[in-house]
C-alpha cells in the first residue's frame, strides 16, 4: 500500500501511566488515602493446609468417548462487562481517541481465542440517556448530583460517539458487543441504546440485555413492593412489543434475560413462568449476575461489615468456584433443553468494589481462572467479569494501565480454550478432591489437547510444590498407550497469593503499578517436559502457589495461538504529531470531533477518584500497528 500523507482524525490516547501523587506502593497502607485501584494492602497468606495434601498424584486421561465433559465451548468464554459509566476510563476518551493499552489487552486475548465479547452496561445503564451532544466533546456525561442505589450510581448521559467509538475498536481488534436497555422506565421504554447502537454497530452488537438485576428493583425503590418474577416477564413482552418497528428487526431478537443477581429470586421463579417458551424467539441468550459476596458497608455504610483477612482463605479453595457453578446447574441444564446458551453476564470477587489485598492479588488471578472453568465445565456459555473505576480494587484490566490480576486469568483462559470453538472441559477431581490442587482437562474432538493445574497454597519452602503425573491411555482404560515423548508447559507464578503485580506468566509479565501499555514483557519460556513412555506418565511439578497449562501436543499450544499476534506500540516524540494515511474503512468511524482536554475520568460511584489525576503533557506519539496496514496517528493528550 500506499502511505500518503493526510491528517488523521482517529488519534491513539495513551493514557498516563502514573498519577501525579507518589504509587500507592510507597505509602503505608493504614495512611493511604488514594483510588482502590492503587491500595497497598497485602494481607497474609493462608496458612499450610495440616495434614498437608498429597504431593503427588496421578492424573488418567483417555482419548475420545470421555463422560462429564462439557459442552463446546467459545474461546471467547472468558469476557469482561464494563460499567458504562466509565468507558472513557477504558476505551479511550471519545471516537477520535482510542486507549493504546485497551487495544493491546483486547490483542492478546484475539491472538489466542479469536475475538473478545465485551458488555457495556451495568448499574449506569438503567438512567442512561441519549443527548446529540455534550461539551468538549465528550461521549458520556455523569450527574453525581442524582446518584441512586446502595452503590451511589450517577445518571449517565450518552452520545452516538460512544457507538463510534466501539466500531472503531472493532476495526483493529475483533470484539463484539453486548449493550443494556434502560430498565428502571417501562412506559415508555427508551429504546436509544438500541437503535442506536444498532444502528452504528450492526452486527458487531450480539445482544441487548432487558434489566439488569430486576430481582433488586423493588428493594432499591424502583418498583413497588409487589413486584414479581411475572412482572418483569409481563414487562419484557411489553418490551418486544414496543420493538415492533422495523427499526428493530434484529434488536428485539437479540434481547438478554433475566439477568438475575440471585438475591430476591431465584431464576428457576422466572423459568416457571413460561418466561423461555413464550420468548424464545426473542431470545438471543440467558443470563444471570452472581457476585460471591459484597463490600457495600465499606464502600457505601449498607449492609454487613467484613473482614477481608478473614475472607481470603474462602477464594483460595476449589470449593470457592464450585459453590457458585454449583447454583445454576439446575439452570444450565434448562437452558440447554431449551437450545439457550447462559451467561454469567456480571461477576468479580466481590460487589461494591471488591476487596483490598483480595481482588488485587494473586490469589484473585488463581480464583478467576478456577471460577471460570468450573463455570464452562458447568455448561454456561460464558462470563463477563465486572470492571468499574478507579474506586474499585477487582478492576481486571484499568488500573491506570495497571493490569490487574483478572487479566491475567482471562488471558490464559483464552489460551487454555483456544479458537476452535469445540473445546469442552472437564474437573477431574484430581488428588481425590483436593480443594487446593484441582486439576481440568480440554478436549477437542474427544480427544485431551491441554490439561490445567493449580496450586492454592503458599509455601516459600518448596514442601508444597507436588508433582501431577498425567498418563494418556493404557493402564485401566483399555486403551493403548498414547502418552507423548515431550509435553510443554506455561506457568502462572508469584511469590505468595498475597503478592500484588509482577505476576508472571511463561516468563512475562504486565509488570507493576503504571508499567504496562498492555504488551506482555520478558521472554516467553515455555518449558519442555520430557515424559516417562515405559511408565506411560509425564511428571509435571506445580509450585506452591501456582498454575500449569500442560500442552499435551506441539498442535495443542499452537491451535491456542488463533492469529498472528498484533500488537499497537507507542512510541515518544517530543512536540511532535506524526500522520499519515489510514484505511477509509477506519476512517469512516471516526466523527472528527477534537475532544477536550482529556480528564475527564472520573468514575461510576460517589467519592471516586480521577484517572488523570494531575496529568499535563504535550506529547505526540506514533503508532505502529504490527499486521496492520495503517499508518496512524497517535496523540497523549
Amino acid at each position: 500500500m500506499k502511505c500518503a500523507i493526510a491528517v488523521i482524525s482517529v488519534l491513539f490516547l495513551n493514557q498516563p501511566l502514573g498519577p501525579a501523587t507518589t504509587a500507592a506502593s510507597s505509602a503505608p497502607a493504614a495512611d493511604y488515602t488514594g483510588a482502590a485501584a492503587y491500595n497497598p494492602t497485602i494481607l497474609n497468606p493462608p496458612p499450610i493446609p495440616d495434614p498437608l495434601p498429597p504431593m503427588a498424584f496421578g492424573i488418567q486421561l483417555q482419548q475420545g468417548g470421555t463422560p462429564g465433559v462439557s459442552i463446546a465451548q467459545t474461546g471467547a468464554f472468558f469476557g469482561f462487562s464494563v460499567e458504562m459509566s466509565v468507558v472513557n476510563q477504558a476505551f479511550g476518551k471519545n471516537s477520535t481517541y482510542i486507549a493504546v493499552p485497551f487495544l493491546n489487552l483486547m490483542a492478546n486475548i484475539q491472538q489466542r481465542a479469536g475475538s473478545v465479547r465485551i458488555r457495556v452496561g451495568g448499574n449506569t445503564q438503567e438512567t442512561a440517556k441519549f443527548v446529540d451532544t455534550l461539551p468538549d466533546g465528550k461521549m458520556i456525561s455523569k450527574d453525581i448530583s442524582s446518584s441512586s442505589n446502595p452503590t451511589q450510581t450517577p445518571p449517565l448521559d450518552y452520545t452516538t460517539d460512544l457507538f463510534i467509538l466501539m466500531k472503531s475498536i472493532s476495526s483493529f481488534v475483533n470484539v463484539r458487543w453486548f449493550l443494556g436497555i434502560p430498565f428502571f422506565e417501562t412506559d415508555p421504554f427508551d429504546l436509544s441504546i438500541a437503535e442506536q447502537g444498532q444502528s452504528i454497530l450492526g452486527d458487531l452488537l450480539i445482544g441487548l440485555q432487558a434489566g439488569n438485576e430486576p430481582d433488586l428493583y423493588a428493594r432499591h425503590g424502583h418498583r413497588g413492593a409487589d413486584y414479581t418474577p411475572q412482572s418483569y416477564v409481563d414487562e419484557f413482552g411489553a418490551l418486544v412489543a414496543a420493538m415492533t418497528s422495523d427499526t428493530h428487526d434484529t434488536n428485539r431478537n437479540i434481547l438478554i434475560g433475566p439477568s438475575l443477581a440471585n438475591a430476591d429470586w431465584q431464576p428457576n421463579e422466572v423459568w416457571d413462568t413460561g418466561f423461555v417458551d413464550t420468548y424464545s424467539e426473542n431470545l438471543a441468550f440467558l443470563s444471570v449476575e452472581r457476585y460471591p459476596t459484597d463490600n457495600c458497608f465499606a464502600q457505601f455504610g449498607v449492609g454487613t461489615p467484613r473482614d477481608p483477612q478473614e475472607l481470603f482463605p474462602n477464594y483460595l479453595t476449589h470449593t470457592a468456584g464450585q459453590n457458585l457453578a454449583g447454583q445454576y446447574v439446575d439452570s444450565t441444564a434448562y437452558a440447554q433443553e431449551k437450545g439457550k446458551g447462559l451467561i454469567m453476564f456480571e461477576t468479580n470477587s466481590a460487589s461494591c468494589g471488591g476487596f483490598a489485598g483480595i481482588s488485587d492479588s494473586f490469589g484473585a488471578a488463581l480464583w478467576a481462572l478456577d471460577y471460570s472453568m468450573q463455570l464452562a465445565y458447568s455448561n454456561f456459555s460464558g462470563a463477563l467479569f465486572h470492571v468499574g473505576g478507579q474506586n474499585v480494587f477487582y478492576n481486571s484490566t484499568y488500573h491506570q494501565w495497571t493490569i490487574g490480576p483478572v487479566y491475567y486469568a482471562a488471558l490464559i483462559m483464552a489460551e487454555a480454550l483456544g479458537a476452535s470453538n469445540t473445546s469442552q472441559i472437564l474437573d477431574l477431581n484430581a488428588n481425590t478432591g483436593n480443594e487446593f490442587t484441582p486439576a481440568y482437562a480440554i478436549y477437542e474432538n474427544g480427544n485431551p489437547v491441554r490439561v490445567a493445574l493449580f496450586n492454592y497454597i503458599t509455601d516459600p519452602t518448596g514442601g508444597s510444590t507436588y508433582t501431577a503425573s498425567i498418563a494418556i491411555g493404557g493402564g485401566e482404560t483399555g486403551q493403548s498407550n498414547v502418552t507423548p515423548a515431550t509435553v510443554k508447559v506455561k506457568y502462572l507464578a508469584a511469590d505468595s497469593v498475597s503478592q500484588k503485580g509482577n505476576f508472571m506468566w511463561a516468563g512475562q509479565t504486565f509488570g507493576d503499578h503504571f508499567a504496562s501499555d498492555g504488551r506482555l514483557m520478558g521472554d516467553e519460556d515455555v518449558q519442555t517436559v520430557t515424559c516417562d513412555q515405559a511408565n506411560n506418565v509425564c511428571p509435571i511439578t506445580v509450585p506452591a502457589p501456582g498454575f500449569a497449562l500442560v500442552f499435551l501436543s506441539d498442535e495443542a499450544q499452537t491451535e491456542s495461538d488463533a492469529v498472528p499476534s498484533t500488537t499497537f506500540a507507542t512510541t515518544a516524540h517530543t512536540k511532535l504529531v506524526n500522520t499519515a494515511t489510514v484505511d477509509q474503512s477506519v476512517l469512516e468511524t471516526s466523527n472528527g470531533h477534537s475532544g477536550g482536554d482529556g480528564r475527564d475520568f472520573s468514575s461510576t460511584s460517589k467519592g471516586s477518584q480521577s484517572g488523570a489525576i494531575g496529568v499535563k503533557a504535550s506529547v505526540g506519539m506514533t503508532l505502529a500497528a504490527v499486521g496492520f496496514t495503517a499508518c496512524l496517528a497517535l496523540l497523549w493528550h
